[in-house]
């Protein structure tokens, strides 16, 4: 039976116990570096009542020195849909320069949105002009980076926010609809409908319609 022990590995409980070392340093440097901060304070108000707005968080650094990481944190709040006549926050932030002289004269300022470059600053448009002036250089917390997305600027930098409202989320729709879902709560529909666009619009076969392809998604009965 001697010749089926196993021998011990010279320098193997050295080797553990260096181990263990290690993860305590580890450790303990993790700690001290989480200590070097204050408790983070409570979030602000949200920077828009309805829409989508963001909230904010901020904690200070004890250390006489520096602290690693961040002193401020960011959360989406006011994710209700606002009212049809409350109009677009980007179009409100445009408008309330409208009595502020530009260059000696006033205008009625419009929102230019979807800019690919920048999208989180406040780029307007003169009314029956072509002028385009960027009025600030960054939009209000909150605002949507692309009409079309839930995205949201926040201090100035476009953040990605999934249909779950939450910051840094990449979770979308699906077809149907559904946050997350995975399609299966709605069928595709393809048919014909009578458009209702006049002769003198469009030309049309036969009493001034005609019918075009219609593609959607209709719920599952």
């Amino acid at each position: 039976m001697e010749c089926c022990r196993r021998r011990a590995t010279p320098g193997t409980p050295l080797l553990f116990l260096a181990f263990l070392l290690l993860s305590s340093r580890t450790a303990r440097s993790e700690e001290d570096r989480d200590g070097l901060w204050d408790a983070w304070g409570p979030w602000s108000e949200c920077s828009r009542t309805c829409g989508g707005g963001a909230s904010y968080s901020l904690r200070r650094c004890l250390s006489s020195k520096s602290c690693e990481g961040r002193n401020i944190r960011y959360r989406t709040c006011s994710n209700v849909d606002c009212p049809p006549e409350a109009g677009d926050f980007r179009a409100q932030q445009c408008s309330a320069h409208n009595d502020v002289k530009h260059h000696g004269q006033f205008y009625e300022w419009l929102p230019v949105s979807n800019d690919p470059d920048n999208p989180c600053s406040l780029k307007c448009q003169a009314k029956g002009t072509a002028l385009v002036v960027e009025l600030a250089p960054k939009v209000l917390d909150g605002t949507r980076c692309y009409t079309e997305s839930l995205d949201m600027c926040i201090s100035g930098l476009c953040q990605i926010v999934g249909c779950d409202h939450q910051l840094g989320s990449t979770i979308k729709e699906d077809n149907c609809g559904v946050c997350n879902g995975d399609g299966s709560t709605c069928r595709l529909v393809r048919g014909q409908y009578k458009s209702q666009l006049s002769a003198t619009k469009r030309k049309t076969p036969r009493h001034g319609r005609s019918l075009d392809l219609l593609t959607c998604y209709a719920p599952l009965a």
